[in-house]
């Protein structure tokens, strides 16, 4: 697999995305990444297509556990309150798995840089890269302040502010958007009637 230096946005929405799979955000379902077969629903969604599962290998119960690991060191990234020390936990991942930077020409001519990760990696190895590498890459463009917690009361999600106006609020905005919109409609309406 390879991580695309430019392209933050899909390695943060991934990273926001894996981050809040975890049973303690899922609470009402528990964990989204439960299985084998709830990780391969998560790449197809993502449209991912790792190294580690070429020639259609399925991913494996080893695969889930690898990438649990991931998305808990992934949250205390966006979790953690320093820049730098988040820089360097995310820096580690892709030293860890990385190949070094490279330049590739896509069908278009342009030469774009990329990190690879190393041959052999696993597929928890694999979204680490790319998932790092767009945390990293938001770190640089961005700032650390687009690592931000869920403000829905009732959410303990985090995400990736990626957005142009940097004014994202929710994880989940069809979901913990919606729940706070219709949550203060229906406070506006019984206050209407008690008038």
């Amino acid at each position: 697999m390879q991580a695309l230096l430019d392209d933050y946005v899909t390695g943060a929405a991934v990273a926001t995305d894996l981050v809040n799979t975890a049973p303690e955000v899922m609470v009402s379902t528990g964990d989204a990444l439960a299985d084998p077969d709830a990780l391969l629903a998560f790449l197809t969604e993502h449209d991912l297509h790792p190294d580690a599962l070429a020639c259609g290998r399925p991913p494996s119960p080893a695969d889930v556990t690898a990438v649990h690991a991931v998305r808990r060191t992934l949250r205390g990234v966006l979790e953690t309150p320093d820049a730098a020390e988040a820089a360097a936990r995310a820096s580690a991942l892709t030293v860890a798995v990385g190949a070094g930077p490279a330049l590739l020409q896509n069908a278009e001519g342009p030469w774009r840089w990329c990190v690879r990760s190393r041959d052999g990696a696993g597929l928890g190895d694999e979204l680490a890269l790319l998932t790092a590498t767009g945390l990293l890459s938001v770190l640089r463009v961005l700032g650390h302040d687009r690592f931000r917690p869920c403000a829905s009361p009732a959410c303990t999600g985090m995400f990736v502010d990626t957005s142009r106006a940097g004014r994202r609020r929710y994880c989940a905005p069809e979901v913990c958007g919606n729940r706070i919109n219709v949550a203060n409609h229906r406070a506006r309406r019984r206050a209407a009637i008690h008038e």
